[in-house]
Formats: structure tokens, sequence, C-alpha cells
């Protein structure tokens, strides 16, 4: 009887949520607004996190850029602020260090205050077969595209929870965070030439995606979590990579990712493919036999990612 009863509740909700997703694809969600949200982007000396940065900043929220190269990091102030961010704070952080991740977000706290959406998008890539990635960049595209997720988030929950917890504003500042996990393709499906690269990304994938989950078991229904695989972006990371079909497994333009990834965060989805395409292509990886995996990774070009990151003109290593 217990089966039955909580089999005709599941079914019940399952029904109702799923006929407000389909509500909600006709008539979009109301945009949250993030004016005066403190936006902590890792990694937001150049490319994507640029971009995100100057649209943020064109909607008032306050920004801490985190990079690596404080140069670029500084630049990237620059543009926010044309853009219209009033309040921008660029802070070099390594994010292969978690001392220095402490430090920094630490200081973040008491200079500028507590984070409300955290976009993890710091990465790295070398564009290697799994036979020649020297140890040490295994290491680091570790470092970077996963272990830095658990250093940052576990910062940020544990100083609101040990922090606040005493207190009744304790219980709405916790509640209030968003948390962005930029991952890519390679984080649900393996790419040839790029081993540590989609392992990372998997790893950072899989944390997110089980935050999410431990969250609304604690139903802390304030904190929202949004997950980002997109295809590959014309950024210097993969420049020079193509695939086979374009329409197909496009190189993404960073514009357009960045206005994708910002409508995703004030409309608070969870999951965010792009493009559209690879919910087609996952559903068909689960049903594939291994020869027909074969020939399909053949027929998208992916084996072309190999070749053309050997011509790339600059290397991305930390």
């Amino acid at each position: 009887m217990d089966a039955i009863a909580g089999t005709s509740i599941f079914l019940g909700k399952f029904l109702y949520d799923f006929l407000e997703s389909l509500v909600y694809k006709i008539i979009p969600k109301t945009k949250k607004n993030v004016a005066g949200e403190i936006v902590l982007i890792a990694g937001a000396g150049s490319g994507l996190g640029r971009q995100l940065a100057t649209h943020f900043a064109g909607l008032g929220a306050i920004l801490v850029l985190w990079d690596i190269n404080q140069e670029d990091n500084v630049e990237t102030c620059r543009l926010a602020k044309e853009k219209g961010g009033e309040e921008v704070f660029p802070c070099k952080c390594d994010c292969r260090n978690r001392q220095e991740v402490c430090r920094v977000a630490d200081q973040v706290r008491k200079e500028v205050g507590d984070v409300t959406i955290l976009i993890n998008n710091a990465s790295i890539v070398t564009g290697k077969l799994f036979f020649n990635i020297p140890d040490h960049m295994v290491e680091k595209s570790f470092l970077v595209n996963a272990i830095f997720h658990f250093w940052v988030n576990l910062f940020l929950y544990h100083f609101l929870l040990l922090t606040y917890k005493a207190f009744l504003p304790a219980m709405i500042r916790i509640n209030h965070v968003h948390l962005v996990c930029i991952s890519s393709v390679a984080g649900v499906a393996g790419i040839n030439g790029l081993s540590d690269y989609s392992a990372s990304k998997f790893a950072a994938f899989g944390f997110a995606e089980s935050l999410f989950f431990e969250l609304a078991i604690l139903k802390k229904t304030g904190i929202t979590t949004t997950i980002v695989c997109p295809c590959f972006i014309n950024t210097g990371m993969f420049q020079g990579c193509t695939t086979k079909y374009p329409f197909l497994l496009p190189i993404l333009e960073q514009e357009y990712v960045a206005k994708e990834i910002l409508n995703a965060i004030l409309e608070e989805q969870v999951f965010l493919m792009i493009h559209k395409f690879l919910y087609i292509a996952l559903i068909l990886k689960q049903i594939m036999s291994r020869k027909m995996l074969i020939a399909f990774g053949d027929y998208l070009g992916v084996d072309t990612c190999t070749a053309s990151f050997k011509r790339r003109k600059k290397t991305n290593e930390l």
C-alpha cells in the first residue's frame, strides 16, 4: 500500500510539474532582478567570463571579478564600468590554490559583502591525446575545472551557516544564493583528445547536480542552481577548433553563449544545453551500441578537435 500511495503521489506531482514546465515554455518566467546582487565571476579575465561581467554590469549588479591574470581582469573591470557597472572589484586569485581561494573569498566578504550569485567559469584545456598529457597538466585541469568548485562553494556555504545561524536573518540570507556551474558538452559526453578536460568537466557537472538535490532535500528552496553545458566556444581556449558539421555541433560565439547563460540565470533554469541538438544527442547516446557510438562520433567530426588543437596559435595553460 505504501508503494502504491507513494507512486500515486509521485505521478501526481510529476504530471503537475510537467504541465507547469510546458506552460513556461510558452509563457517565459518573470526574470528576477539582479540589481544590487553581489555577483562573483571566476575566470572573468577574458572570454565568456568577460562577456558575463559586462552583461551583469548593465543590469546593476555588484561585480567581483576573479582571475589569475590581473592585467586581463582589470581590462574586464574597465569594460564592465563602461557598460554601467558602478561597483566592480577585480581580484587576482589562483583557483588552483585552496589557501588563496579562501583568503580572497574572505577578503571579498569583508570588503564587498556576501556573494549572492556565484559563477564558476574558470577553466583550462590541454587539447592533447591522453598518453601525451603531462602529469602536471592533468592535476591542473582537475584543480581548476573541478576541485575549485568544491572549495569556493564550501567556503560560501559554511560562512553563511556558521556566522548567521543564531539569528533570524540567517534563514533569509542563507536561502538567497544562486550557484552557477559552467560545465561543457565535454562534461556529459566524452570527447576525443580532451580526456582530462572531459573528466574534470564531468566532475564539475556531477558535483553541481548532486548539490542541487542535496539543497532540495534540505528545503533550501532559495538556493538555486544553474548548470550550463555549451558546445565549444570561440575563445582563446578553443582557438582553431572545428567540427565536421557546424550546423549540428557549431563553434559558438561568446556573445551568444553569455546571453543564453544570463537568461538561464534570470529565469532560474536548472540545466542549460547549448545548443539544443545536444538534448537529442544525449538521448541517442544512451541507446546506441558500441559501434554506433563510434560511427556517431565520426559523423559529428569530434575527432577534428584533436587535429585542430595542434594548430592553435597560443597555449591556454595556466
